[in-house]
């Protein structure tokens, strides 16, 4: 059985253990308010891009672009594949990281590219031999534009480059305060009916008001004709497009993390509270039997000088 003054310095302990686990709780729900925040308020511009984009693809249904997939390329098995892994740049955050990892070795394999972003993923991936870009080093933490906007000019180089056939985003989106899921989305080539869905046709229908369709593709064909093409156009949207999209899954995935390592916190802050409960309970025990201990010594030793007196007064 410990003594008290070992339980002393494990109840020391644990208490400096609540204090960061309750300063690391608050850390990650200040970062997840704002990653909340600035996902919100990319949204709008979100949504304007592929209203936009949605556009031109109704008004002009026959146009071939690069950064769309044809039926033929659909069909094709032997193509370059390339990851961007969203994972975090350290641990304590429950299975924020492994759920990623899991799934990453679920889809890929040694020879396509892995662009990963977060030091965690780099790391294991590098140590179990993936194809990991050794100049591709983005953090995780705190997501900005600019950093969107370099990590999809570099993408859609390879990809202009047919470095690059097929380009999937790897990420966690946040469902709730309570559960989030590991997704994997095509970023490239985009897929047409994901701009062409019924609800954003008809919303492009009304914002014309109550032109008629001919004179609506008549419009649109006039405008592009002159200054600048469509393709010219679409190729800018999506551009801006892909650097929102990459943007949105930084944001995604850095809520997500700070979401998990609140949900960890909290469970470790609840668990240092029960061991404390319980380190407690031991102590009081361990601390009472040591006193009745001294009172018992105390007393057997008081009677042992009462009968030695006696003892002595007696001769």
């Amino acid at each position: 059985m410990p003594n008290t003054k070992e339980l002393q310095n494990r109840i020391s302990s644990v208490r400096d253990t609540m204090k960061i686990t309750n300063a690391m709780y608050m850390i990650s729900s200040m970062k997840l308010r704002k990653a909340r925040a600035r996902l919100a308020g990319t949204e709008p511009y979100f949504e304007s891009l592929v209203s936009e984009i949605s556009n031109i693809l109704l008004h002009m249904p026959d146009m071939e672009d690069r950064y769309f997939a044809t039926l033929e390329e659909e069909k094709d098995k032997e193509r370059k594949k390339g990851y961007i892994v969203i994972i975090g740049d350290k641990g304590m955050a429950g299975a924020y990281n492994h759920n990623i990892i899991k799934e990453t070795e679920r889809l890929a394999i040694q020879d396509d590219r892995l662009f990963v972003v977060g030091e965690v993923g780099r790391q294991v991936f590098s140590y179990e031999g993936y194809n990991v870009e050794p100049d591709f080093n983005f953090s995780a933490n705190n997501p900005t534009m600019h950093r969107a906007r370099e990590i999809a000019e570099n993408i859609i180089e390879l990809y202009k480059n047919k470095e690059l056939d097929e380009v999937y985003v790897i990420y966690t989106q946040m469902i709730n305060s309570m559960s989030s899921e590991v997704r994997t989305e095509r970023l490239l080539p985009l897929k047409t009916h994901t701009f062409l869905k019924e609800e954003l046709i008809e919303k492009n229908m009304r914002e014309q008001g109550d032109k008629t369709r001919e004179q609506i593709e008549q419009e649109a064909e006039d405008w592009y004709l002159i200054y600048p093409s469509a393709k010219d156009v679409l190729e800018k949207l999506v551009y801006n497009y892909i650097t929102g999209y990459v943007y949105s899954v930084l944001v995604e995935g850095s809520a997500s993390e700070e979401n998990a390592r609140m949900m960890a916190m909290q469970a470790a802050t609840d668990n240092a509270n029960e061991m404390l409960t319980s380190l407690s309970i031991e102590y009081n025990r361990v601390r009472q039997a040591a006193i009745t201990q001294e009172i018992t010594e105390v007393i057997g030793g008081a009677k042992a000088l009462r009968r030695k007196r006696e003892k002595h007064g007696k001769k």
